[in-house]
C-alpha cells in the first residue's frame, strides 16, 4: 500500500489559513508552492520583513503537508531561541490557534508543542540533536531552514546532512531561506539531476533609506558613546520615530544606555535588547508605546526580530563574533567590523514603516573595503562536536562531508585534537568506546566527558549540577547600579578553592530556600521574591533546573545511578578535569598569570567567585579572550591528579640515565609535560624497563668496568673481587713506572663483559640471577686474567727498583706509588711512624727509590745553566753513568751530583745552581706521618716543616717507646766496656730505677752516650736514642732524645743544674757579689730582668769552670770536675760579668746613636737587625765565649758607621751592597739546613761580622785580614 501524495491531500476545513496581502511573500505563494511541489529543495531569498518566516509554514500547510493533513511535522528552524518562540507565537496568532496546538516551538529545555502539532519551530541545534535518535528525520515531511545566510555551525552541518539525506528521503521537502543575495551558493549546494535548486527572490517591504556616514576618531575625550549621542541628536532633529542602535554586546549596551539617559530628558525611553534578557524585558520592545524610544540591540535585531516603529538606525559597524583561536585552542569573543551584508541588514531595519535614515559611524571607504558576507561559523569554530556527531552518524570523514564551505584543515585538526584530549578518538581518529558513549550524550563533548568520568568516580550527582550550570549562563545577576549589593549577597556562595564547589553551594541554597520537611514551604511568589533579593535570575534558575532535569533524564535512560554519599573534592574535580584537560594552568612564580596549554598565558577572571586567591595549579571551565585571556570557572587542583586521568596526553622524557650504586640499577629522571606544562620532573624510574639495551651499556660501563657495585652484591659475585685484584696489580705497575699505558683501556674491558653477558642483564639484580645459573657450569666465568688486562710488559718495574718498604730513621716504612699529577700523593709516599720522624734523614729522602732516581737526576741537570749542562751531553748517558758509579744513598744526592758535575764540566757550579723549585712535586719524597693507630697526623714533602710541626709530638712518642730503665746506683760502680745498651734488656736480678726519677746528685751510674731502642713486634728494627740530663730547676731527670743535637744542648743545661745543686752555698755568695750587677741591670732592661742577667752570668761561669770537654759520664769524673772548678768559680764569674757589662754598655751607645741619627729606612732596618742578632735576650749564654769578647767591638763598629753615615751616605750604600749578597747566601743556606747546625757555617757568620767592622769601622781593626773576596772563597769551599 502506497502513501498518498502529500501535494494532493486536502486541507482540513477546521484550520483557517489566510495570507496577509501586505506581505510581499503572500503574492508569490502560488509560485513558491509550485516550486516546492516540483523540487525537493527550494531556496527563498527575501529581505527581512518580506514575511517569509511566518508565511512559508502556512504555505506548506496549505499544500497539504503537516500532521494535520496526515503527514509528518513541518520543521522550521531558527538560529536563536528568542526568534523560535516569537515566530511560533506569531504564526499561532495568524492561524487563530492556541500556541502549541497546531504551531508550537521547542528550544533548548523548553517545549511548547502538542503531540498532534503540525508546525514545529525550533533552533537548528534541536534539529541537529534529533538526527541522533532519528537519523532519517522520519518525523518530518517538510523542513524550513530559516536565516541560512547566518551560516552558523549548526546550519552548515544541517545543510550538509540534509544533502546526504535527500536521496534516502525523496518525500522530504526542504525550503532554505536567506535574507541576503548570496542564495546561489545554497542553490549549487543542493544541485540535483534537474540542475541547481530553484531560487525565488521576494522583495522586502522597504521604504527608501538614506545612508549617512559619520566616522569619528576615538580618543580619551571622545569615544563611541559620544558619537552615538551626537548621532541621536542629529536624528532627533529629523522628526518623530524611534531609534535603533546596534552595539556589540551587553556591556556596551549598558554603557551606552547610561550615557544616553544622562544626555536626554526623562521623556525618552531607552530600552536594551539582547538574548540574555528575560522574556518580559524582551517583550517590552514589541509593546505599543507613546513616548519616543531608543532601542539598544545586539545583532539579534539584524534579521531574527523585527522591532516595530523604527525610523532611524545608528550603526557603529561592530559585532561581537565568536572566533576560534588556533594558537590558543580557545574560542574568543572578539569585537570585529561587520560585513557589508550585515550592514545593509541593519540599515534595512529603519525602512519598514516610512522613509528611514541610517547613520553609520564609519566612512564609506571603510564600508566598501569590508567583506561582502560574514564568515561562516564553521570557518571560525572548533569542530570537535561536529566531528563526534558525524562519527556517530557514520557520515564518513569530516574532510569529505558536503559542507557549503569545507572547514579549514587546521580547524579539523583542532577538533580531532580536542576529541583526542577527551579520549574520544584513538590514534587513527576512530571513536573509542568512550567516544561512542560520548556521542550518545546530546551535550557538548567536554561536558559529556565530565559526566562519564563522574559516573566512574562516584561524583555524578555533583557533576550533573555543575555541568548543567556550565551549559547556561550564570544565574547570579550583577546589575551595574547594584553591583556592590549583588556581590555582598553572592559571597555566601563563594568557595575557598573552587568555583565548581560554589555552584554546589548555590544549588543547595536554591533547594533549601524553597523550604521543605519540617519547615514551611515557600510559595512560588515568595520564593521568586527571595531570589530577586539575592540577585538571582529566576529565568536562568529555571533554565539551570531544566538542564539538570534533562541531564538527569539522560543519566537515568542509561541506567546510571547517582552517588548516595557526597563526592570528595578530589572525586569531583577529577571528573571535571576529564573534560577540561586543555584548560589547566600553572601559576607564574612572579606574576599573576597562569601558564596554560601550549604556552598560552591566562589570568583569573576578575569576577571569579572565590573567597581566596587561587592556588598554584588550577583548571578553568573556559578560557575567554576579551581584553586579555581570562579563565572562568576556576578551581584548585593537584598536579599528581593529572597522570592517571591524562595519561593518553602526557608526554614523558627520560633525562640523564645514570648508574646508581645503592640501587644497583640504571636510573633515569622522568619529566612529564601536559601540553607543555611540566607536571613533575626528576622522578626516578628504572631505565632498564624502558630501554634495556641502553641500560645494559650503562650498567656494564659504570657498574662493572668502573667497579661501582654495592658491597653486598660484590660479596655474592666472586669474579668481581678476582678482577679487582688483577686490575690493582696492573695499576700498581702503572703508578710505579709513571706510565698510563699498561692497563688496557675501558673499552676492552667493556667488550669483555659485553661479549659474555646476555641482553637481559642490565642491573645488579639481573646479573646476580643470571650468574647463579651460568656459573654452575663454569665457576671462572667472567674472570679477567692479568694478561688480558695488560697492553705490554712494564719493563724495569721490579721490587728492587720500586720497593714496598723503605728504611728511614732505623724503621721500615711502607712505600706507595701514585701516578696522578696534581694529586697531593703523586709520586712516592712513605708512611712514617710519629716516633721515628725526628730520625728521618733529609739526605736519604733526596734519593727516593732506585726506579725514580734517573728521572730526578735528569730533572736536576736540566735545571742547571746552559753552559755546564752543555758539557754533560748526552744527558741520558751521563745520568746512567752517575747512577752506576755512585753508591745509592751515600751522602746527599744534590751534594753528590754537584761533585760529579764539577768533575765532568770543570766549572765551579754552586749548590744553588740546581733550581729545586723547577722540579715536579713527584720528584720529592712525600711523607705521611701516622700515630700508633695509623691515623694520619700530617703529610707533606717538606721534612723540616713536618719536624717543626710534629717534632715535639714525635719526641714524646719516641720517649714513650724507649721506656728507659737503668740499673740502680751501686756502692762501687764499675765502668762498662760497652758504650750503648738496649733499652728493653734489663737484668732481672738488678733493682731498677725509672728514668723519670728526680736526681739531685750523680747517683744513677754511668750515663751511656747512646741507646738502641727496639720497638716490640718490629722484627728487630732498632732506633738510636740519646740520653740526656734535663734541668728541672730543683732537680734533674734523665730523658732519651731522638736527635743528638737536641740531646747535647739539653744535657749541657741539665749537667749545669746538677753541678749547681752541689754548689748551693758558693752560688749564693756569688749571686750577691757579681760586680756592677745593678748598673748592668739598668742597661739590660730592654732585654730582660736583673735575675735573667744574673742567671746567665752564673751559667756561663759554671760552663767555663766545670763543663769543658769531655763532659763527665759517671759519678767519679763528675766529683772530680767539681773539685777542680770550685776554686776558680769566683774569678771566672767576675770575668764573665766584665765581658757582659762591656757588651751592654756598647749596646746602649749604639742604640742611642741609632735613635739620634735617624738614618734612612734601609740603613735603620739593617742596623736594628744586626743589633738583635748580636745581643738577643740570652746573649751571654748563647754566644760562644770566644765571640762574646768580640761583641763590644762589633757594637762599636755600628756606632762608628752611624757617625760616618751623615758625611757620606753613598759610601755606606756602596759598602752595604757588598755585604748583602754574602748575607743573603748565608740566610738561604741556613734555611736549607732547616735547623741543622754546621760549625763551618757558624764560623762564616762571625766572619761576616768581622767584614762589617773592616768595611764600616776599619780603625777598630780585625784579628785577621777579611774582605769580600776572601769570604767568597770561603763560601766556595763551604758549599763545594
Amino acid at each position: 500500500m502506497t502513501a498518498p501524495n502529500p501535494e494532493s491531500r486536502p486541507v482540513k476545513p477546521a484550520l483557517s489559513i489566510s495570507f496577509p496581502e501586505s506581505l510581499p511573500v503572500s503574492a508569490r505563494r502560488d509560485e513558491i508552492a509550485a516550486a516546492m511541489a516540483e523540487h525537493q529543495v527550494v531556496i527563498v531569498c527575501g529581505e527581512t520583513g518580506s514575511g517569509k518566516t511566518t508565511q512559508l509554514p502556512k504555505i506548506a500547510l496549505a499544500m497539504g503537508r503537516g500532521r494535520i493533513n496526515g503527514g509528518g511535522l513541518i520543521g522550521h528552524t531558527q538560529p536563536r531561541r528568542i526568534a523560535a518562540s516569537s515566530v511560533a507565537k506569531r504564526i499561532a496568532e495568524e492561524l487563530k490557534t492556541p500556541l502549541g496546538d497546531v504551531v508550537g516551538y521547542k528550544v533548548r529545555f523548553q517545549d511548547r508543542l502538542a503531540k498532534t502539532a503540525s508546525v514545529k519551530l525550533m533552533t537548528d541545534g534541536i534539529l541537529l540533536a534529533e538526527t541522533q535518535s532519528d537519523p532519517l528525520l522520519k518525523a518530518y515531511d517538510t523542513l524550513i531552514i530559516d536565516e541560512a545566510h547566518e551560516r552558523s555551525l549548526n546550519i552548515d552541518f544541517l545543510l550538509g546532512y540534509l544533502r546526504e539525506l535527500l536521496p534516502r528521503r525523496p518525500d522530504l521537502k526542504i525550503v532554505v531561506t536567506s535574507a541576503t543575495i548570496d542564495a546561489d551558493r545554497f542553490a549549487r549546494h543542493f544541485e540535483s539531476s534537474k540542475g541547481p535548486a530553484p531560487v525565488l527572490t521576494v522583495s522586502g517591504r522597504l521604504f527608501p533609506v538614506e545612508q549617512r556616514y559619520r566616522p569619528f576618531e576615538e580618543s580619551r575625550e571622545y569615544d563611541l558613546n559620544n558619537a552615538i549621542t551626537d548621532a541621536v541628536d542629529e536624528l532627533w532633529r529629523e522628526g518623530g520615530g524611534d531609534v535603533l542602535v546596534f552595539l556589540p554586546g551587553e556591556r556596551e549596551i549598558r554603557e551606552a544606555a547610561e550615557a544616553l539617559r544622562k544626555h536626554h530628558p526623562p521623556g525618552v525611553e531607552v530600552l536594551p535588547l539582547f538574548a540574555r534578557l528575560s522574556p518580559a524585558e524582551q517583550d517590552k520592545v514589541f509593546e505599543p508605546h507613546g513616548q519616543r524610544r531608543i532601542v539598544l540591540a545586539t545583532n539579534v535585531a539584524e534579521t531574527s526580530l523585527t522591532v516595530p516603529g523604527i525610523r532611524y538606525v545608528i550603526d557603529p559597524g561592530l559585532a561581537r563574533v565568536k572566533r576560534y583561536s588556533y594558537r590558543n585552542k580557545v574560542e574568543q569573543l572578539l569585537i570585529e567590523p561587520v560585513s557589508q551584508a550585515a550592514s545593509n541588514q541593519r540599515a534595512g531595519r529603519c525602512g519598514r514603516v516610512s522613509n528611514g535614515i541610517c547613520i553609520r559611524l564609519y566612512s564609506e571607504k571603510e564600508f566598501n573595503e569590508r567583506p561582502k558576507f560574514t564568515d561562516p561559523e564553521i570557518l571560525r569554530s572548533s569542530l570537535a562536536g561536529v566531528i563526534l556527531r558525524m562519527k556517530a552518524l557514520h557520515l564518513g570523514e569530516v574532510e569529505r562531508f558536503p559542507f557549503l564551505e569545507p572547514p579549514r584543515p587546521k580547524a579539523i585538526a583542532d577538533g580531532y585534537q580536542l576529541l583526542a584530549e577527551l579520549g574520544a578518538t584513538d590514534d587513527d581518529n576512530e571513536l573509542t568506546p568512550l567516544g561512542k558513549e560520548l556521542s550518545r550524550l546530546p551535550l557538548d563533548p567536554r561536558v559529556g566527558r565530565m559526566i562519564l568520568e563522574a559516573k566512574t568516580r562516584e561524583a555524578l550527582s555533583e557533576v550533573l549540577v555543575i555541568a548543567s550550570a556550565l551549559s547556561g549562563q550564570d544565574v547570579r545577576d550583577r546589575p551595574m547600579e547594584a553591583a556592590q549589593a549583588a556581590d555582598e549577597k553572592h559571597k555566601k556562595f563563594d568557595d575557598e578553592k573552587s568555583e565548581f564547589s560554589g555552584y554546589l553551594k548555590l544549588w543547595k541554597w536554591l533547594e533549601e530556600s524553597k523550604g521543605g520537611g519540617t519547615e514551611h514551604k515557600l510559595s512560588n511568589r515568595r520564593h521568586e521574591q527571595l531570589l530577586r533579593e539575592n540577585f538571582i535570575s529566576i529565568r536562568r534558575v529555571r533554565e539551570w533546573r531544566d538542564v539538570h532535569s534533562q541531564l538527569l533524564t539522560v543519566v537515568t535512560e542509561h541506567g546510571w545511578r547517582l552517588n548516595q554519599s557526597p563526592a570528595t573534592y578530589e572525586q569531583l574535580h577529577l571528573s571535571m578535569l576529564a573534560g577540561l584537560l586543555g584548560n589547566i594552568g600553572q601559576k607564574s612564580d612572579d606574576e599573576d598569570w597562569y601558564l596554560g596549554a601550549r604556552g598560552i598565558k591566562f589570568y583569573r577572571h576578575p569576577g571569579a567567585h572565590l573567597s581566596k586567591k587561587p592556588g598554584r595549579w588550577i583548571v578553568a571551565a573556559e578560557l575567554v579572550d576579551t581584553s586579555r585571556l581570562y579563565g572562568r570557572g576556576i578551581a584548585n587542583i593537584e598536579p599528581q591528579w593529572l597522570p592517571p586521568i591524562a595519561g593518553h596526553l602526557i608526554k614523558t622524557q627520560l633525562l640523564e640515565p645514570h648508574w646508581e650504586k645503592k640501587a644497583a640499577e640504571v636510573v633515569a629522571l622522568e619529566r612529564a609535560t601536559l601540553y607543555g606544562i611540566v607536571l613533575y620532573s626528576n622522578k626516578r624510574v628504572n631505565f632498564g624497563r624502558v630501554d634495556p639495551k641502553a641500560a645494559r651499556e650503562i650498567f656494564i660501563r659504570e657498574g662493572l668496568v668502573n667497579d661501582d657495585l654495592p658491597d653486598e652484591l660484590v660479596r655474592q659475585l666472586p669474579f668481581l673481587a678476582h678482577n679487582r685484584r688483577q686490575i690493582a696489580k696492573v695499576e700498581a705497575l702503572e703508578h710505579k713506572s709513571r706510565r698510563q699505558d699498561v692497563l688496557v683501556d675501558d673499552e676492552l674491558i667493556y667488550a669483555f663483559y659485553d661479549d659474555k653477558l646476555p641482553a637481559n642483564v642490565f642491573s645488579g639484580a639481573t646479573l646476580l640471577k643470571w650468574w647463579r645459573e651460568a656459573s654452575k657450569g663454569n665457576d671462572k666465568l667472567l674472570q679477567l686474567s692479568q694478561d688480558e688486562l695488560m697492553r705490554h710488559e712494564a719493563a724495569g718495574v721490579t721490587s728492587e727498583a720500586f720497593p714496598k718498604v723503605i728504611r728511614l730513621g732505623g724503621v721500615d716504612c711502607a712505600a706507595t706509588y701514585l701516578h696522578q699529577p696534581g694529586d697531593a700523593r703523586d709520586g712516592l709516599t712513605v708512611t712514617v711512624p710519629i716516633f721515628a720522624l725526628n730520625q728521618v734523614s733529609e739526605e736519604r729522602a733526596e734519593w727516593l727509590v732506585p726506579g725514580m732516581l734517573a728521572q730526578k737526576v735528569t730533572a736536576l741537570l736540566k735545571s742547571l745553566h746552559q753552559k755546564p749542562r752543555a758539557r754533560l751531553t748526552p744527558l741520558p748517558d751521563f745520568v746512567a753513568e752517575f747512577i752506576e758509579l755512585q753508591p745509592f744513598c751515600q751522602g746527599g744526592l744534590v751534594d753528590t751530583l754537584l761533585r760529579a758535575v764539577k768533575d765532568r764540566s770543570q766549572i765551579a757550579v754552586q749548590r744553588n745552581d740546581f733550581k729545586l723549585e723547577q722540579l715536579a712535586p713527584h720528584l720529592f719524597m712525600n711523607f705521611r706521618v701516622v700515630d700508633e693507630h695509623g691515623r694520619q697526623l700530617g703529610q707533606g714533602r717538606q721534612l723540616a716543616a713536618l719536624k717543626a710541626e710534629l717534632g715535639g709530638q714525635a719526641r714524646s712518642a719516641f720517649q714513650a717507646l724507649a721506656a728507659l730503665k737503668l740499673p740502680a746506683a751501686e756502692p762501687a760502680p764499675k765502668s762498662q766496656p760497652e758504650r750503648g745498651i738496649r733499652a728493653e734488656i734489663v737484668k732481672p736480678a738488678a733493682p731498677v730505677r725509672d728514668a723519670a726519677q728526680a736526681y739531685t746528685d750523680w747517683t744513677f751510674g754511668e750515663l751511656p752516650e747512646l741507646l738502641e731502642v727496639q720497638k716490640p713486634g718490629s722484627g728487630g728494627q732498632t732506633l738510636i736514642g740519646f740520653p740526656a740530663l734535663i734541668d728541672k730547676g730543683a732537680h734533674v731527670e734523665i730523658e732519651v732524645f731522638d736527635e743528638p743535637e737536641v740531646a747535647a744542648a739539653k744535657h749541657r743545661a741539665g749537667l749545669r743544674r746538677l753541678i749547681a745543686l752541689q754548689l748551693k752555698e758558693p752560688l749564693k755568695f756569688l749571686e750577691k757579689n757579681i760586680p756592677d750587677l745593678q748598673r748592668m741591670s739598668v742597661l739590660y732592661m730592654g732585654l730582660g730582668t736583673a735575675e735573667d742577667l744574673r742567671d746567665q752570668i752564673i751559667g756561663v761561669a759554671l760552663d767555663r769552670a766545670f763543663l769543658a770537654d769531655p763532659l763527665p759520664t759517671d759519678p767519679i769524673s763528675f766529683k772530680k770536675r767539681i773539685e777542680e772548678g770550685r776554686s776558680r768559680l769566683n774569678l771566672i764569674a767576675q770575668e764573665v760579668a766584665r765581658a757582659a757589662h762591656a757588651v751592654l754598655q756598647e749596646l746602649a751607645n749604639a742604640s742611642r746613636k741609632l735613635k739620634d741619627s735617624r738614618p734612612a729606612k734601609d740603613v735603620g732596618d739593617d742596623i736594628t737587625a744586626q743589633l738583635q742578632r748580636l745581643v738577643p735576650k740570652r746573649f751571654a749564654l748563647d754566644t760562644p765565649w770566644a765571640q762574646l769578647q768580640h761583641l763590644p767591638r762589633y757594637l762599636k763598629a755600628i756606632t762608628a758607621r752611624l757617625d760616618k753615615l751623615r758625611a757620606d751616605p753613598d759610601r755606606d750604600a756602596k759598602l752595604m751592597s757588598e755585604v748583602k749578597p754574602l748575607e743573603q747566601r748565608y740566610t738561604r743556606r741556613m734555611a736549607e739546613l732547616k735547623g741543622v747546625r754546621d760549625a763551618r757555617l757558624d764560623d762564616f757568620r762571625w766572619q761576616l761580622e768581622e767584614l762589617r767592622v773592616s768595611l764600616f769601622a776599619q780603625e777598630l781593626r780585625t784579628p785577621q785580614p777579611v774582605s769580600v773576596k776572601r769570604l767568597d772563597k770561603v763560601w766556595s769551599q763551604l758549599t763545594g
